[in-house]
């Protein structure tokens, strides 16, 4: 069976999955030979400490990409057809 829903309500909120991150992960990318330092959730100084000691090892690399991701759910909200046919 397949149906267009014209309108219907959803929410937006953190991913709540098991395994998902409870934080953002914080990361650093070098914009001139595009090294990065690695993720880590919820804190952003180790990115920051590798930014630092990337120039210090290769001091024309003064350039970074802060890279946070955080994860979203869609879920259908009340109201919505979509969430009668997951409760069953």
């Amino acid at each position: 069976m397949r149906a267009i829903i014209k309108a219907a309500e959803w929410t937006l909120g953190p991913e709540t999955a098991e395994g998902a991150p409870k934080e953002p992960l914080y990361e650093a990318e070098c914009t001139r030979c595009m090294e990065q330092s690695g993720a880590t959730e919820g804190e952003r100084l180790p990115a920051e400490v590798w930014a630092l000691k990337h120039t210090g090892a290769n001091p024309t690399h003064r350039t970074y990409r802060a890279i946070i991701t955080s994860f979203w759910r869609v879920e259908p909200a009340e109201g919505n057809p979509y969430r009668e046919l997951e409760a069953r």
